[in-house]
Parts: C-alpha cells; structure tokens; sequence
C-alpha cells in the first residue's frame, strides 16, 4: 500500500508515492497555478491520479502553504494569491474519495526530516524553510507542536522591524521580508541601486532592478566582494530570527531548508557566527546545531506522506 504526499508550494505541486516503507516509488510535479481555488484542487487531483499509477493508495497528505486548522481548512495564505478559507482537504476527499490529511507545508517538511532526514533521533528541533517566503516546523519533545487551532509555526510572519517593508500578510517587517528568498533580492537590487553591486547587475542582465537572491549568490560564490557583503547582511538577518527561535523552544537542533540554503556555507557560515553573537547567553547553553536538511525539496512531500500514514494529524 501507497501513501501519496503532495507539497502544495508557492510555485509547484510537487508529489510522492511512497510505500511502507518510506520509499519513494513515484514522483510527479506541476506548476502551482496562481488562480482560483477549484483549478488548485484540479492540480493537486491531477498530481495524485498520476500516481496511482504506482499501486494501491491508503491516503492523500498534503503540506499546503499558511494558516491550516485541524478540519483541513487554509483560512489564509499570503503567498498564494486569493486563497482564504478554503476547505481543501473537504473538497479533495469528495474528488479523489481517499482520507486525506491536510497540514501546514513546513510541520511536514519537520516530520520528513524527524523521520527520514537531518534530524533522526532528535526530539526538539525547529525546521526553518527558506524559499519565496519563510516557514517552521516544530516538534517538541518527539512530537509535532501544532498550537490550539493548527497554525503554531508561523515563523515567517515574526515581526523584526515594525517599520520594515510590507509583508502580503498585511503587516510590516515580517521576517521573511528580510530573510526569505525575496529578502535576499531586495537586500541585492538595494546594493545595486546604491552602486554597490557591479556584478551582481551584470549577472541580472544589467538592471539593477532585476537582481534577485540567485545573482546575489552567484556573485558571491565567485568571491566578488560587494555580494559577499549583502550575503553576509543577510546571514545576520537569518541569524536573528534563529536566535529568536532557539530562546523561544530551546531545540537541539536548527535544520534550514529550502532553495536558499543551496549557497552552503557562504550563508551558512556568517549566519552561524551570527547566531552566537545574537542567542541569549551563548556560553552557558550547549551548543545549538544549525544544519541543512537532508531531503532537500522532497522533505514536505515525504513528511505529508508519513504523516498520513502514521495517523499523527
């Protein structure tokens, strides 16, 4: 018997069949349309029919982006567009007739790494994902911590800087306006268009308005300086939410997924020594792991497809 993860992102829905034994048997992806709800679960069937060519399917989890509660509702989700109180896991169990177990995009991606990735064997860790936005995954004590309605984790939406750049939350400041994907481009073109960024427009194709994280990055791993000084702001800013995050649930462990932590230890480093600068009494706490994840993009898919299988929503 099969269990089907779907993670349901800001720009693919991407799927796995995976059997009893966490193996991955079928992938499958699409793009996420940015349209009305009915052609996202039209997507997501699409996904899951493509599976099933793989065998017998028990169950259907999937990881969507935002605030998910317990009866499979997302009441809201600032990174895709027009999506508030929609009951998606209702309308997928009426289309695919399969039990379908709905849940925040980064507590699933913090179940496939508990279970099959970095943190094994770990009981308290906090799974940061950093893609177009920024979300958290939470478990406490071997458990997913889920909060009273389903929505703990939001971490992305921490506010850092009540007078900071607007958020599609609808607030100022939010963390991930600084330390998302998104963040690390308007650090980059706020570089470029200050003259400090040569490279990083010529790899934008020569506007400094079109410098996003990925010319950032490339900039620096080729040692030009001026990137390497936006990545290390921006590892500060990275740092100060992890800190934040390790004086708030004290994990053992950080694990950083997501397309951002591709750049290695030209993020992770600064952000590492950051970190210390920035946690409470860094001295007298044992050290805190900060690790990237294992599963890379397949950690949401994989802890969406665990998750429906062991029951633990």
């Amino acid at each position: 018997m099969l269990t089907i993860g779907i993670d349901l992102g800001g720009t693919k829905c991407l799927g796995l069949a995976v059997d009893a034994d966490g193996r991955v048997a079928g992938e499958h992806r699409l793009p996420t349309p940015h349209a009305e709800p009915t052609i996202l679960v039209d997507t997501v069937v699409e996904v899951v029919d493509a599976l099933r060519v793989h065998g017998e399917v028990l169950a259907v989890g999937v990881g969507a982006p935002g605030l998910v509660d317990r009866g499979g509702v997302v009441r809201f989700a600032p990174n895709l567009s027009g999506i508030r109180e929609w009951s998606l896991g209702p309308a997928l169990e009426e289309r695919l007739g399969l039990p379908i177990v709905l849940d925040n995009d980064a507590t699933c991606a913090a179940w496939g790494e508990s279970k099959a990735g970095a943190a094994v064997g770990k009981r308290d860790v906090v799974v940061v994902t950093l893609g177009t936005g920024i979300g958290g995954g939470i478990l406490s004590d071997g458990r997913l911590l889920r909060g009273a309605h389903g929505f703990a984790g939001e971490i992305g939406h921490v506010v850092v800087d009540p007078h900071g750049p607007p958020c599609p939350c609808g607030k100022r400041g939010c963390w991930e306006r600084f330390a998302s994907g998104r963040g690390l481009g308007r650090l980059g073109r706020g570089a470029a268009l200050a003259g400090r960024g040569r490279r990083m427009v010529e790899l934008a194709g020569g506007d400094p308005e079109h410098v996003r994280g990925e010319e950032v990055t490339a900039a620096a791993a080729e040692g030009d300086a001026e990137a390497t000084a936006v990545m290390t702001q921006f590892a500060w800013w990275l740092a100060l939410g992890l800190a934040n995050l390790a004086n708030t649930f004290d994990p053992e462990m950080l694990v950083l997924g997501g397309g951002l932590v591709t750049a290695g230890e030209l993020l992770l480093g600064p952000a590492r020594a950051a970190f210390v600068d920035l946690v409470e009494a860094a001295e007298h706490r044992p050290p805190i792991e900060i690790v990237t994840a294992r599963l890379g993009e397949r950690a949401g898919a994989i802890g969406a497809a665990l998750i429906a299988r062991d029951g633990v929503a």
